[in-house]
């Protein structure tokens, strides 16, 4: 299972692929990534960028150095990705195997999709289907052993997951399909035209 501070960290080196920003930022579009349910506080955020300041993946700039950047009496420190951690997010996002498509990890893989190959969305998605399918097929067994057992509002809630697992895996299945669909659709790259026969001239 991959740990809170890695999570953190793709997310972070993610926001950042996509353009500088203040601390202030990235704690707000982390929290809108990672959901209500994982609030991220300063508490958790600044000992990971500074972990990222040390390992040079991240660098702090002033913010007169970033184009576009508003002046503010406040001025807050602004950071950007380095060329290491830019190679640093191509490799984690690269990365095919059962962190991928973990509960803490897939929807941050899945936020920046638009910066992976097809052929690896298609496997991690893929793997993330494979893996709720199995998901639901104990939480079903378990169901029907212990409904007798239970009473109604606890079938309830067992029925409830059962739903909302159901309902991912056919988003899932919409998602396969329309890779595959964008694969078979990639036209033929041109090809040069064939070579004219020599004269005998």
């Amino acid at each position: 299972m991959a740990r809170r501070g890695e999570t953190i960290e793709l997310a972070v080196l993610g926001l950042l692929h996509e353009g500088p920003m203040h601390g202030y930022e990235l704690r707000k579009r982390l929290n809108l990534m990672l959901g209500w349910g994982r609030l991220l506080s300063y508490g958790s955020l600044y000992p990971a960028l500074k972990k990222m300041l040390r390992g040079s993946l991240i660098a702090e700039v002033a913010p007169e150095q970033v184009p576009g950047a508003v002046a503010s009496r406040r001025q807050r420190i602004v950071y950007q990705l380095t060329d290491k951690g830019a190679a640093e997010f191509e490799r984690l996002m690269s990365e095919v195997g059962p962190t991928a498509w973990e509960d803490d990890n897939f929807d941050i893989r899945f936020r920046f999709f638009s910066s992976t190959d097809m052929e690896i969305r298609l496997r991690v998605l893929e793997g993330r289907r494979s893996r709720l399918q199995e998901r639901l097929d104990r939480v079903q067994r378990e169901l029907a052993m212990t409904q007798k057992e239970v009473d109604r509002y606890a079938a309830e809630l067992q029925r409830h997951g059962v739903e909302s697992v159901e309902r991912e895996v056919r988003w899932l299945s919409d998602l396969i399909n329309a890779e595959r669909g964008a694969r078979t659709d990639t036209p033929p790259p041109p090809t040069s035209p064939a070579p004219s026969p020599a004269s005998n001239d």
